[in-house]
């Protein structure tokens, strides 16, 4: 089992991240160029909105870069060889049994760079997500909530 860490990341997470970082630095840039260069040509840029909006995206677009590097310098990559199916981890999936609500739910833990808790991938920092961690099949995970303590059952952990 992996340390937490607070910048834990799968490598399928790793590989998006930097899947993504190219095609800014690349496809991205050269689209904002041709924004830009086609609003210099509308004349006078201190009244062109659609210069100001162009290097708006601009911005936007070089402030994701920066964020997207700052992930991958301080990225912790859980290797897949150390990903076991006896603890909860970062890599892995978990079937739980929410006593709450009566039901069994699934889900992939991931870093938090990857979470998309609507496609139930929680973070390993989330409320759940920390509540689960190091935990066996079997065992209680307590989450508390505004309405008080959450019960998940481990049902089952698999490699993600």
């Amino acid at each position: 089992m992996s340390e937490k860490h607070s910048n834990n990341i799968t490598a399928e997470g790793l590989k998006a991240i930097q899947d993504r970082l190219e095609y800014l630095k690349t496809t991205g840039r050269a689209q904002i160029a041709e924004q830009i260069a086609v609003a210099r040509s509308f004349g006078d840029l201190s009244e062109n909105a659609e210069y100001d909006a162009a290097r708006n995206d601009q911005a936007k677009l070089e402030g994701e870069i920066l964020e997207l590097e700052a992930t991958l310098r301080t990225a912790v990559v859980v290797a897949e060889e150390t990903i076991t199916n006896d603890r909860v981890n970062v890599g892995t999936t978990v079937r739980v049994f929410d006593e709450s609500e009566n039901c069994e739910d699934e889900y992939r833990i991931v870093g938090p760079q990857e979470a998309d808790p609507m496609n139930n991938a929680i973070s390993d920092d989330s409320p759940l997500g920390a509540a689960l961690m190091g935990k066996k099949k079997g065992q209680i995970a307590n989450v508390e909530a505004p309405d008080g303590i959450l019960r998940f059952k481990i049902l089952s952990i698999s490699r993600t």
